[in-house]
């Protein structure tokens, strides 16, 4: 009986999975997929996606649950090693965008759902390690801002959504916008522009994330456009 109990979780757990990835992929592709579009595109019945997910709601906050997590290893690798802090800002941007490119439709479909509100609580991780990151730079004079660094990092925060938005509208092209972000939310620190432009073309060549988390969406529907 306990093998099969086993089994049956494993193939539970294999089903919830594959059903996750199916979700992102096509809401990603049609921001309104009704629940019974994903479970035809996973292949099982409605009820098994109802089984795991009682709602379309919950279905796209535990997608959003795993974009946070990635979003954080993203931001943690990018300034993991890194002393000086404009350096860490940029690495730390360019390795959240890599992550943000990927779900930036799903965010936008989840204000729908999760509201905003709820995004920036299952931020509040990142933005702590933010707020460190930005209350050392202004302590050692590498950044010059008015705000302290709690209000900077919500201001940084706020930036990346709607540079997020603007690619979602086609106002900025998805292949220069991890660089865009990176020299705004530099600028927005207090770093003069050409050197916060220099700074992130010497990044250029290094790379935030390998292997999942690359892979990017081609669709560019925006939701509820």
């Amino acid at each position: 009986m306990a093998a099969m109990s086993t089994g049956n979780t494993g193939r539970a757990d294999t089903n919830r999975r594959r059903i996750l990835d199916v979700a992102l992929a096509e809401l990603l592709r049609d921001p309104d997929a009704s629940m019974d579009q994903i479970a035809r595109a996973a292949g099982v019945v409605r009820r098994t996606v109802y089984g795991h997910f009682p709602s379309r709601e919950a279905l796209v906050g535990t997608l959003v649950d795993h974009a946070v997590e990635s979003v954080a290893a993203a931001h943690a690798a990018g300034r993991e090693g890194v002393e000086d802090p404009a350096v860490a800002v940029a690495r730390s941007v360019l390795a959240v965008w890599e992550v943000a490119d990927r779900y930036r439709i799903l965010v936008a479909l989840a204000q729908r759902s999760v509201t905003m509100q709820g995004i920036r609580d299952r931020l509040t991780p990142v933005r702590r390690a933010s707020v460190e990151l930005l209350r050392r730079g202004l302590e050692d004079g590498v950044f010059d801002s008015p705000l302290p660094a709690p209000a900077l990092a919500y201001v940084h925060e706020q930036t990346l959504f709607a540079l997020m938005e603007a690619v979602n509208d086609g106002l900025l092209a998805a292949e220069e916008a991890g660089r865009s972000a990176a020299v705004t939310v530099l600028t927005a620190a207090g770093v003069p522009a050409s050197r916060a432009t220099e700074l992130v073309a010497k990044l250029s060549d290094w790379e935030p994330l390998t292997g999942a988390g690359r892979e990017r969406p081609t669709g560019r529907s925006r939701p509820g456009g």
